[in-house]
């Protein structure tokens, strides 16, 4: 049953992706626990882009619209999925996100998962790129208790860096234990709320290809 469910999944990721490659869309996903800093990130980085590349949002949770309402208030265009008792996004969510959402040719469309660090590991949206976001208040040794989600990301934010002095948080061990699950992973500190790190976030996703 779950290689049936995955298998059509990937089928339509493929179809996503196939979407986003004749438009010239550069699609990230975001994944996180809740409350990591997902949508501060996301604001800061629509801002920092604006004039520079087009940016829409496909935002991913259980309920409310609250996460949404912050992106339009950028005026970004952005589409709210509510996925009720689902932990995840999945590839079919997403096509139906898109067919209410007016994405720009050679346009960056940020996803934003539901918070969570194991179910959006297993379903691939036809993202260019997956980020797992973790803060320094969530503790270092997520990579070892979350494995599956950083050996399928392509990079990782260690987001929060501005609270470094108040928490107890190895930044080294950190990096140590996530590149024993993933050695090719790109790995960013970040802190959303100062804006540390941010324009080189921003440089990287201009450097990126589709």
């Amino acid at each position: 049953m779950e290689e049936d469910i995955l298998g059509k999944n990937n089928l339509l990721a493929s179809r996503n992706r196939g979407y986003f490659e004749a438009l010239k869309v550069l699609a990230l996903n975001l994944m996180s626990s809740p409350g990591s800093g997902k949508t501060t990130l996301l604001e800061k980085t629509i801002r920092a882009l604006e004039g520079r590349r087009p940016v829409a949002v496909i935002e991913g949770d259980q309920q409310t619209m609250n996460d949404a309402d912050r992106i339009h208030k950028t005026g970004t265009p952005v589409v709210q999925v509510n996925t009720g008792n689902g932990c995840h996004l999945d590839a079919g969510m997403i096509r139906q996100a898109l067919d209410q959402l007016e994405v720009q040719e050679d346009s960056i469309l940020f996803i934003e998962n539901v918070g969570n660090l194991v179910c959006p590991s297993l379903f691939e949206l036809g993202e260019k790129n997956r980020v797992v976001i973790i803060s320094v208040t969530e503790g270092d040794d997520k990579p070892l208790k979350y494995p599956t989600m950083f050996e399928h990301a392509h990079t990782c934010i260690i987001n929060k860096t501005d609270l470094l002095p108040y928490v107890d948080f190895d930044m080294e061990l950190v990096k140590k234990y996530a590149l024993s699950v993933n050695p090719h992973l790109h790995i960013m500190e970040m802190s959303a709320r100062t804006g540390e790190g941010v324009e080189a976030w921003i440089s990287w996703l201009l450097d990126l290809k589709v």
